[in-house]
């Protein structure tokens, strides 16, 4: 079973970096995917750079953990990950749902709930070792 869920945490990571990577290669194509608009080079440099920076930060995290079966490692893609589905519950209450809102939401869902049993699974090792 820990096998299993390593390789799902690993998915998850493999996932984030493949996104991570299309947003610094592609960031026109793929901000269009997440329904975001850039506005000229400046903009095309910030979906470039901070989508990079979210989604290869949380795959880095989340295949390091993985890889040396550590749980704290995991926490990072946890909270960025949190805090993603977080913004979108509140822009749910704040400007309402359209059909388009709850696929994301599962998928953060799903990460987050694989990388909770990677820290369980990896739990047996102490943290910051």
């Amino acid at each position: 079973m820990k096998q299993a869920i390593r390789a799902a945490v690993m998915l998850v990571g493999l996932f984030n970096l493949v996104l991570g990577f299309a947003f610094l290669i592609r960031p026109a194509d793929m901000a269009g995917k997440f329904f975001v608009a850039a506005h000229g080079v400046q903009g095309l440099a910030t979906i470039r750079a901070d989508f990079t920076a979210l989604f290869v930060t949380g795959g880095l995290f989340a295949l390091y953990g993985a890889w040396n079966r550590r749980a704290a490692p995991l926490a990072v893609p946890i909270i960025m990950f949190a805090i993603g589905l977080t913004g979108r519950c509140v822009t749910i209450i704040a400007d309402g749902a359209v059909p388009t809102s709850v696929t994301p939401m599962i998928v953060e869902a799903v990460m987050i709930a694989v990388l909770i049993l990677g820290t369980r699974a990896f739990a047996t090792r102490q943290w910051g070792r």
